[in-house]
């Protein structure tokens, strides 16, 4: 493995335009932030990896805290373990919630990659995994959208890959309406097709309790954050009561709340997102605690680093496919009967486009 030395930053943050705008309960979006990073070795090999922040501003913030990160590393052969142990180490004092960790895991994700082209091998050889295909579910569409749009799109979603799975979102003000949402998709594409139901932290625990209640003879896949999510009592209630199985994750910051959330038994699958969890450090971390756990582990949104990240987990389970950041990735995800087809090459295969990149850049 050749050495490296780390030598210095890039960050640049572009707004990608929307296929399909989001409507959720978290909020609407026509528009989608990503915060690129580049880190330059002394050798010349660059490790990448990029944040998706969902507020296009929050680069004003997140940037300077990923150039004053780095500034301590400057001149240092590269270690991601060591690296994040002292980033982690490092925010004591302000917590390990929000930009801190945010910024520690784009920054880790980085480091990880530019070890893994040092080493001249995908990023999932080195963690110990293998490459080839990873069964993906689609979640690019069937956002809280008018029921005359929803079979069209339901339609669209599988025909994009072959997919076997998509995910819709649920938690309209009525019940009736949510069953006859799932009725529209459903005819839409047909039984065999999985549907993963995402309700954005959206139901209080009362309307929770009925409105979960009401959809569990649907045949969802899961149900996820139905309530907010670091609610673990409440989540532990619901994973109780109700059959279809209850997804969280995406928003647990960290490794450690990830296993206090598997400890009070918040859920019975989980989902980490990279940005929150901590990056590939973290990933891994929480990866060997729902392994432990016999938790099946998900991923949320980032599919390009996460892929490698699940074919190294012991208890993977399905990838979250979004195609919004493709416009800015030179060779984007191939998708083949449902399966994501995690590529033959170093590192985390992220390479820019950079006419892409400058053409949407805003910082």
């Amino acid at each position: 493995m050749e050495k490296l030395t780390f030598e210095s930053i890039n960050v640049r943050a572009s707004l990608v335009p929307l296929k399909r705008p989001i409507v959720a309960k978290v909020g609407q979006f026509t528009d989608w932030p990503l915060i690129l990073i580049d880190i330059q070795t002394k050798e010349g090999i660059v490790g990448r990896s990029y944040l998706e922040p969902y507020i296009k501003d929050s680069v004003k913030y997140i940037a300077p805290a990923l150039y004053d990160m780095a500034e301590k590393f400057k001149g240092r052969a590269i270690h991601p373990a060591d690296m994040y142990r002292e980033i982690i180490g490092s925010l004591h004092l302000i917590g390990r919630q929000g930009v801190s960790v945010i910024t520690a895991a784009g920054l880790d994700m980085a480091l990880w990659d530019a070890l893994a082209k040092a080493a001249k091998m995908p990023l999932a050889n080195l963690l110990g995994g293998s490459t080839g295909p990873l069964r993906t579910y689609n979640t690019n569409g069937l956002w809280l959208l008018p029921f005359d749009e929803l079979a069209k799109e339901a339609a669209e979603l599988v025909e994009e890959g072959g997919f076997k799975a998509i995910k819709m979102r649920l938690g309209r003000p009525r019940l009736k309406d949510d069953i006859k949402a799932i009725e529209i998709v459903r005819e839409a594409v047909g039984e065999d097709i999985h549907l993963m139901v995402d309700f954005n932290q959206g139901q209080t625990i009362q309307e929770a309790i009925t409105r979960l209640h009401g959809l569990d003879d649907q045949g969802m896949y899961w149900f996820e954050e139905p309530v907010v999510f670091d609610t673990y009592a409440q989540n532990a209630q619901l994973t109780r009561e109700i059959k279809t199985p209850i997804s969280i994750g995406e928003n647990i910051y960290g490794p450690r709340s990830f296993l206090e959330a598997v400890q009070a038994n918040a859920a019975d699958l989980y989902m980490p997102d990279l940005m929150r969890i901590g990056g590939v450090t973290g990933w891994m971390s929480a990866a060997a605690i729902a392994g432990a756990a016999n938790a099946p582990l998900s991923s949320h949104l980032y599919p390009e680093v996460s892929a490698h990240l699940l074919k190294a987990s012991e208890s993977a389970d399905w990838l979250e496919y979004r195609d919004w950041g493709n416009p800015l990735v030179k060779e984007p995800f191939e998708i083949k009967d449902g399966m994501a087809i995690v590529p033959d090459r170093m590192g985390n295969g992220l390479d820019w486009d950079e006419d892409a990149v400058k053409k949407y850049q805003y910082f």
